[in-house]
């Protein structure tokens, strides 16, 4: 249950014979208790002294005839490291059985305390005093969970139109349009490609990362620094062109962000595109019989799209309702891991972006403020979920964690082999697979229970939720609110339309 920590103890000469173990409650304020236990000298002898007379029978040491080594001799050569052993042992046990006799649930695991007086410990090592020691942790509070049935839902639902097969047909073309190779000495325009290679150099010096031969670009794309596609229009292919730029000021490459770069540019090749009709042979060169069949598997495709958000909304209504409905005292030590792991995520992803929390239009301080109160919520939600899925015996059967551990592996091509070992291997990985199975169970198994009625919305409608869109976070961590950020109205209107993709 909980590996010992040298901190404190409690560990005193026998003044009396104990023959059982004590435990006296030191502290209870709020959700923290501590408990001093007390496991008993003559406990400990006892276990010393039946492992050494197991031992005398199988030990084989010279000068002894095999089984007859004498305990005593056992106890002078191993009786400390064999005492430690059962130190260990015992106090796992009794720590776990002090927790059950008290009907508590622990936060997360018992903190032990041991002394750090020598002479105390040498005592307690060598069997003239009982062994004591001190618990502290935090238990999960007790709480009453709503009605179920009280629960009021609104359930956004839309369909596939005809008009939106044709914009995902139209999309699709543009992403397979074809390029003919324009005739010798004529200038490259707008939305043509091109076939480049090119160098890019700092301060007169190449860089890494900056080179790249045979490049295809299309010109007014956005894809590369901008700046850089413009000084390509009217180029021919053939001609050599140096291309300056300056690399924004929160490019993710440090050594870059801001600074002006000079590339040597070759064109190779310019090609103008060419508009291909939406037919059956546009769709027999996506590997799919006819133009039917094509719009059926964007229609079922869309419509799943459209299932999948519905239940994201739906999902994250119900937990923004019981958030709101339930509240209760924290485990500090739970939110404290909570925050320490959102933090450490925030803080990695603005370290590669090379960005800043004034760049997000927060400041430190607030943004630890605003993840703070995340954390809480995702606790507060996880203990919730986690107390109606026991009372409601929702369990994660070994088929279902099976198919979702395929699942995950296959997301990692040719690396498939070592991540099934990993979570083979990995006392608790496996977690990282139940986890999102369970919430899923419970929320289904609230919602049937729910009052859920339904709203007919247009695609639009149902991808654009402008009132809650980049406010929360959906992926398997009880759709918590993500926190708000102060940025600039163009920023926020990206970032919405990101979303929606």
């Amino acid at each position: 249950m909980a590996q010992p920590k040298g901190d404190r103890a409690f560990a005193k000469p026998k003044d009396r014979k104990r023959e059982t173990m004590q435990i006296t409650e030191t502290l209870a304020e709020g959700l923290k208790r501590e408990l001093k236990v007390v496991i008993p000298a003559s406990e400990l002898g006892g276990k010393l002294s039946e492992r050494l007379q197991t031992l005398s029978k199988q030990a084989r040491i010279k000068g002894f005839r095999p089984g007859k080594v004498p305990a005593e001799h056992l106890r002078k050569v191993y009786g400390r490291s064999i005492m430690a052993e059962i130190i260990q042992e015992t106090v796992q046990e009794s720590a776990q059985k002090a927790v059950d006799e008290r009907g508590e649930r622990p936060a997360l695991q018992p903190v032990i305390n041991f002394s750090e007086d020598k002479d105390e410990v040498e005592a307690v090592m060598s069997g003239k005093a009982d062994l004591a020691y001190a618990m502290e942790f935090e238990i999960i509070p007790s709480f009453d969970v709503p009605d179920l049935a009280a629960i009021k839902l609104e359930k956004r639902v839309a369909a596939a139109s005809d008009a939106d097969i044709d914009e995902a047909l139209a999309r699709i073309s543009e992403q397979n349009k074809a390029y003919t190779p324009r005739p010798a000495g004529e200038a490259a325009q707008a939305d043509d490609r091109v076939t480049i290679d090119y160098a890019g150099k700092l301060d007169g010096k190449e860089f890494g990362g900056g080179t790249e031969q045979g490049a295809q670009l299309v010109l007014g794309s956005n894809t590369f620094i901008p700046g850089f596609e413009d000084q390509l229009i009217g180029k021919k292919a053939g001609d050599k062109v140096e291309v300056k730029v300056t690399f924004p000021e929160n490019y993710q490459a440090k050594f870059l962000a801001g600074k002006d770069v000079v590339f040597d540019v070759t064109v190779h090749e310019v090609a103008s595109p060419s508009e291909a009709p939406i037919d059956d042979k546009f769709a027999e060169q996506l590997g799919i019989e006819s133009l039917d069949k094509l719009k059926d598997a964007l229609r079922e495709r869309i419509e799943h799209d459209i299932g999948t958000r519905t239940r994201e909304l739906l999902k994250r209504d119900l937990l923004d309702t019981l958030d709101d409905a339930v509240k209760f005292d924290l485990p500090g030590g739970l939110v404290d891991r909570e925050f320490d792991s959102i933090w450490g995520q925030v803080t990695g992803d603005l370290e590669r972006s090379g960005a800043s929390f004034e760049d997000e239009g927060t400041t430190e301080e607030e943004a630890r403020d605003d993840y703070r109160k995340l954390a809480e919520r995702r606790v507060r939600l996880g203990l919730l979920l986690a107390e109606v899925g026991k009372s409601a015996n929702v369990e994660v059967s070994e088929d279902e964690l099976q198919r979702a551990l395929i699942e995950r592996v296959r997301q990692y091509k040719g690396q498939e082999q070592q991540v099934w070992e990993f979570f083979q291997k990995t006392p608790g990985a496996i977690n990282e697979i139940r986890a999102p199975l369970f919430e899923e169970k419970v929320v289904d198994y609230i919602i049937e229970r729910a009052e859920v009625s339904e709203k007919t919305v247009s695609r639009e409608e149902l991808f654009h939720d402008h009132d809650h869109d980049h406010d929360h976070d959906h992926d398997h961590d009880h759709g918590h609110e993500k926190p708000k950020k102060k940025a600039p109205a163009k920023k926020k209107a990206a970032a919405k339309d990101k979303s929606a993709e």
